[in-house]
């Protein structure tokens, strides 16, 4: 298709009272948007912008291109779309809320904490109870290292590291996740105790990936990489790095959905540090209100990362917990219900802090006529 609309949430409104209504909840959970742009792109380029309300939304898709209005009446729906809870075993995983999804990596070569939970599984049985303790809702298990420049790991291998974190966790009542993009290692960690499947590929690495998703009925979530094979970090190359982040995971969502797997199975993630540089990665960050019209829960995955040293002289990556939280604070404002992050206690109570000021604002009526009595 060579004309695309994208409806991208551009001004967000402390509460719906104080936009006397005109404006939606995004993504079911608690931040509300009250002004947009709808953008038209033809061959990559955008032609034409308009902004709007919802008052005025109904006007602006009309004058949308011919062949347009559709898709911008499925996106606006999907912005307002609230999604059913995520059910992990015995857990129950709300999204009307942002949610954890604690790591814990059980790797000789992570980035971030690479060994120490895999030569000593005591370690990662602490850390796993500790990140439950503090609150973390998911604990995300994963046996390889994506990081650029990171060895491939045989199947085999990847199995042994992952599922004895994979049973301690599950001995714990842990909803669990299992950040890997082979099948044998997704059905493995499934059968343990696993619950859900993080693929970094968005199931591309193995066509197998896909059938046992779709056979085992279990969530997943799809994460933009533009590279393919081992490297997942090649090829780059965005004309407008938002669009066409968007673009890929509609298509990714769309193919999944075709494979058989439940809409409401689907999470997705824009890949933050996955073959994009420091300014796509800010862009996608400060973009993320738009993905929700994808019309899928959303995970951002920015803990540590690369871009977070980039903007601080450099910090090595234990040294990253206040850029960490930063981004995950602008993941909140833009309504994510998915933060992946290495600091869960830290995280934890950032979003009960920002909870409590998107409580307050949400039942705050005393500055209209008559609201304060």
């Amino acid at each position: 298709m060579s004309e695309r609309v994208y409806l991208q949430p551009i001004g967000l409104a402390a509460s719906p009272q104080g936009e006397e209504g005109d404006c939606i909840r995004l993504g079911g959970g608690m931040v509300y948007a009250h002004r947009f742009a709808a953008v038209v792109r033809r061959e990559g380029a955008v032609v034409e912008r308009w902004r709007f309300t919802p008052e005025t939304a109904a006007e602006t898709f009309a004058r949308l291109p011919a062949g347009l209005d559709a898709e911008a009446e499925e996106q606006w729906a999907n912005l307002r779309l609230a999604h059913p809870p995520l059910e992990l075993g015995a857990r129950t995983v709300r999204l009307d809320q942002p949610q954890v999804a604690g790591i814990l990596n059980v790797t000789p070569d992570s980035f971030s904490d690479g060994g120490q939970f895999l030569d000593r599984p005591e370690h990662g049985r602490d850390h796993a109870a500790a990140m439950l303790e503090a609150g973390a809702a998911i604990v995300d298990i994963g046996g390889e290292s994506t990081r650029p420049g990171a060895a491939a790991v045989w199947e085999g291998e990847e199995i042994e590291r992952v599922i004895p974190a994979v049973e301690y966790c599950a001995a714990m009542g842990a909803a669990i996740s299992v950040d890997t993009r082979r099948p044998a290692v997704m059905d493995a960690a499934l059968h343990a105790g696993a619950h859900m499947v993080n693929d970094v590929s968005a199931l591309r690495h193995d066509p197998r990936s896909l059938e046992l998703v779709a056979a085992r009925d279990c969530p997943v979530i799809l994460m933009h990489a533009p590279g393919e094979g081992d490297d997942l970090h090649a090829g780059g190359d965005y004309d407008a790095v938002v669009f066409d982040v968007f673009d890929w995971l509609r298509a990714r969502r769309d193919a999944v959905l075709s494979a058989g797997v439940a809409r409401e199975r689907i999470v997705l993630d824009p890949g933050i540090g996955f073959g994009k540089s420091l300014a796509e990665n800010l862009a996608l960050i400060n973009a993320l209100p738009l993905f929700h019209a994808l019309g899928q829960p959303l995970m951002l995955g920015a803990s540590r990362k690369r871009m977070v040293g980039a903007l601080s002289n450099e910090a090595p990556a234990h040294e990253r917990l206040g850029g960490s939280l930063a981004l995950a604070i602008a993941g909140m404002d833009a309504g994510v219900q998915l933060l992946r992050v290495h600091d869960v206690a830290a995280t934890v109570q950032a979003r009960n802090v920002w909870r409590g000021l998107r409580d307050a604002a949400l039942t705050d009526f005393s500055q209209l006529p008559g609201g304060g009595g």
